[in-house]
Order: structure tokens, then sequence, then C-alpha cells
């Protein structure tokens, strides 16, 4: 009798367990298909970008994925046309230098605002973001005027140097971090006779490197796909960016131009490619610095 009722519950259990897992795996699989959805939703722009950069002048704009035939001569006459070389190199190089100095800027602001304690302080703090509220628009004459004044129009430096002193966002992310950290750390470094200089450099930063590689990208992907600033500061063609360097193809050979569409979507891949590039080479740590921003905050 007992090994009767010890089977039945046993039946029973495996019953119970069935019933909750086919729940699961419905809701697992729907949850699967939502990001597959969502998934070709947002590379579809790129594939169709992909796929009309490949086709004939005439085919460009069809409904077909896979070109018949494909024109890897398109990403030739793309080269040929214009020196990309160039504004790669520009693109990267101001990039590069951007990204650097506002990581390098912010992280150094951002830890004073959290370690060092004066009057005033929050006050001060909330003015750096109150600029955040400020448009771009407002200030974009007034400093055409200081670039201009230093003789630094036509050239890359305007493009990049402005981060040297900070931005308030990155400041803001970048804090959050720091007031994540024990501040025993600190104290103990300061009894064993570190300066505050490194303090921050020692410790503050490796422990917030998922942050710093964060406001790395950001800014990177920033600079990489601006146009404003190359089009107000830059005349010179050898010195234009690859956005600004698409502008002038695209004034060549789309709008207004010999509607040469072929070769303005060559170009914009060959624009694109590079940061899908470092988004995934990067992503691990780009995740899970936004995932730890959102706990700290």
């Amino acid at each position: 009798m007992s090994a009767t009722h010890q089977a039945v519950a046993g039946g029973y259990s495996v019953q119970r367990r069935a019933a909750r897992r086919i729940p699961h795996l419905v809701s697992r699989a729907l949850f699967i298909a939502l990001l597959v959805f969502c998934t070709i939703l947002f590379i579809t722009p790129f594939i169709w970008l992909l796929s009309a950069s490949l086709k004939l002048r005439t085919d460009v704009f069809n409904t077909d994925i896979i070109p018949n035939p494909i024109q890897w001569i398109n990403y030739v006459n793309v080269w040929k046309a214009a020196p990309v070389l160039d504004w790669l190199k520009n693109s990267s190089i101001v990039g590069l230098l951007a990204a650097v100095t506002v990581t390098i800027s912010c992280a150094l602001i951002a830890f004073g605002f959290s370690y060092f304690k004066f009057r005033g302080r929050d006050t001060l703090f909330g003015l750096v973001l109150a600029t955040m509220m400020l448009p771009g628009v407002v200030t974009m004459i007034p400093v055409f005027i200081i670039w201009s004044r230093l003789g630094l129009v036509n050239t890359l430096t305007p493009l990049w140097a402005g981060n040297l002193f900070g931005s308030a966002f990155y400041i803001f992310l970048l804090r959050q971090f720091y007031l994540g950290l024990p501040h025993e750390l600190f104290e103990a470094a300061r009894v064993d006779g570190a300066s505050y200089f490194q303090i921050w450099s020692r410790i503050a930063l490796p422990l917030t490197r998922t942050a710093l590689i964060v406001v790395f990208i950001f800014e990177f992907k920033a600079s990489w796909t601006d146009l404003l600033k190359p089009l107000i500061y830059l005349q010179d063609s050898t010195l234009f960016t690859l956005p600004r360097g698409l502008k002038a193809i695209l004034d060549q050979f789309g709008q207004g131009g010999q509607m040469q569409w072929e070769v303005v979507m060559a170009a914009s891949v060959i624009i694109t490619v590079p940061m899908i590039i470092i988004f995934f080479l990067g992503q691990r740590y780009f995740m899970e610095g936004i995932a730890t921003t959102g706990l700290k905050g």
C-alpha cells in the first residue's frame, strides 16, 4: 500500500513539474521570437544598404535583397572618386583624440565631485548638469569665433579639442560609479602616503574600467558620425572626415549630381562598418557598464 501511494505521489509530482514547464517553455519561445523579430527589424536597413551598394545603378532601389550581378566595382569607384583613405584616417584621428580626451577629463572631474567634500559642491555639480539644457546652436557662433581667432579653422583641432573640458553627461555617468566605490579604499591609500592623483589613477580608474569603456564608445561613435562640426570648420577636402566626405560624395553623385546612388551607398557602408566592428569588440564591457550604471544610479 505504501509503495502504491509513493508511485501515485511520484506520478503526480511529475505531472506538476511538466505542467509548470509548459508555460515556461511558451514564455521562453515568445521571448526568443520577439528577440528575433527585433533583430530583423533593426538590421534590415543595414542589409538593404549593403545590398544596394552591390547593385547596378538601375537596380539600386528595387526590392531584391541579393544583387544580380554583384557589383564589387562600386567600392572601387568610391576609392577612385574621392580620397576615402584620407577621410578614414582623419575620422580615426579625431575619434580617438575626442574619445580619449573626454574620457580622461570627465573621469578626473567626476572623481573630484565624488571624493572631495566642500561647501557648494552640490550646487556646482548642479550647474555642470544644467549645461546639458543649453542647446549647442546657442554656443556655435561664439565657439567658432574663438577657434577663428586662434587660427585653427580648417584644421582638425576644433573637432576634438573641446573635449578637454569634459562633458556634463559623462561626468554624471562616471560620478555614479565613483560613488559606488568603498571610500575606505581611498582613505587607506592616503594613510599609505598616496597623493590624490595616485588614488585616482591607481585605484579609481582600474575599478571603473567598464564605465570608462562606455564613455569611450559613446564619444567615439558621436565623433565618428558627427557632420555639423566638419561642415563648419573644414574647407580642405583632404581634411574631411568620413561624414563630411559622404556629404561631398552625395553632392557629387547623388541629389543634383550624376545620380550614381550605388557609389553613395558603397560610401555609406564604408562609414558604417567600422562602428559595427568597434561595438562587437567592446560589447561585453559596454553592456556590463550600462547594467552597472543602472544598479548604482
